[in-house]
């Protein structure tokens, strides 16, 4: 006996393969949408994660200003306090010049110059006598200028003749004379010593 089947098989197949592919396009949407999903929420991951390290970076970064703030006052305080002991050690080693400028022009001061005036202003000198000669105050000036360890520089700043007393019994003619000089510091001599020690020797 021979079957024949009448039914439209065609169509059938047909809907059929539309069924399994829109089942097959669903899954895939499913698919692709649980892995964009996944791939937002590992993503929202990474950015809470990044956000808490800026967040204790950016901590971070404000503890260091502070304390970098701290340490620049530190500095300045320091600097201040080094500032102050300068001055007191300048001071200390400066209240010996007077003594050591009083001892030089007894020193270099030649036979018949006389001094009338001093004035010390800092490490600036000015000296105001009298003298017999013009040779003399000439050698007073080679004196501090070669012969002192601590006077230096000797500038004549005027000489002129002095105007003679009335009741002078001596008929000798005097010269008035104004020198500036130059009075070295401590460190200064001892900042020269160390350059003449640490200079080549000629052999």
């Amino acid at each position: 006996m021979i079957l024949i089947n009448l039914l439209p098989h065609r169509e059938e197949r047909r809907r059929r393969r539309k069924q399994a592919y829109f089942v097959a396009l669903g899954l895939a949407a499913a698919g692709g949408m649980v892995i964009a999903g996944i791939w937002y929420l590992g993503l929202m991951e990474m950015i809470s994660n990044q956000q808490g390290r800026n967040e204790f970076l950016q901590a971070e970064i404000h503890k260091l200003e502070v304390q970098i703030k701290d340490i620049a006052s530190l500095k300045a305080e320091i600097e201040g306090l080094k500032a102050r002991q300068k001055v007191v050690e300048d001071f200390q080693i400066d209240r010996n010049m007077p003594v050591h400028l009083l001892n030089e022009l007894v020193r270099q001061t030649p036979e018949g110059v006389y001094l009338a005036m001093m004035r010390q202003d800092g490490q600036n000198v000015s000296v105001t006598g009298m003298a017999q000669t013009n040779e003399r105050v000439s050698e007073f000036l080679r004196n501090t200028a070669y012969n002192s360890p601590w006077l230096e520089k000797p500038e004549l700043v005027e000489i002129k003749a002095a105007a003679q007393q009335a009741n002078s019994r001596e008929n000798k003619r005097l010269f008035e004379f104004t020198v500036r000089l130059l009075l070295k510091r401590p460190q200064d001599k001892a900042q020269e010593g160390a350059e003449a020690a640490s200079a080549p020797r000629a052999n």
